[in-house]
């Protein structure tokens, strides 16, 4: 079972989630306040099993309404993904992968790990 971490920075709030193995598979944006990253998380709970997939790196991509997982390729040439809520925000990116592959497996984790993530303070 996948975990949500958060994070006390410098510069604000972040979270990881986190799979069953330690390896994280998604991380937020840095936030102001503890609560706009939780609310962050729930957003993340919210969304990811419902948004459908919107491949960038394909010609010709159709358009998916939000929310959505954006696959998209960076300038190293790996695969990333984004979630964007209903309301089109960024809530949680992924790290680069070398194959398509291992990307779209990480948008299956992020579903299936993220709805019933506990939540957990960095120690």
């Amino acid at each position: 079972m996948g975990k949500f971490v958060i994070k006390h920075t410098g510069a604000g709030v972040k979270f990881d989630l986190k799979a069953g193995n330690g390896e994280v598979i998604a991380s937020s944006q840095v936030y102001s306040t503890d609560v706009a990253c939780r609310n962050g998380i729930a957003s993340v709970q919210r969304n990811a099993p419902v948004a459908n997939v919107e491949d960038q790196t394909a010609p010709d991509y159709a358009r998916e309404k939000h929310p959505k997982f954006e696959i998209y390729a960076d300038k190293a040439g790996e695969f990333r993904f984004r979630l964007k809520a209903t309301n089109g925000q960024i809530i949680a990116v992924s790290e680069g992968y070398k194959a398509m592959a291992s990307c779209l497996n990480g948008i299956e984790s992020v579903r299936k790990n993220a709805p019933g993530a506990a939540v957990a303070e960095e120690e």
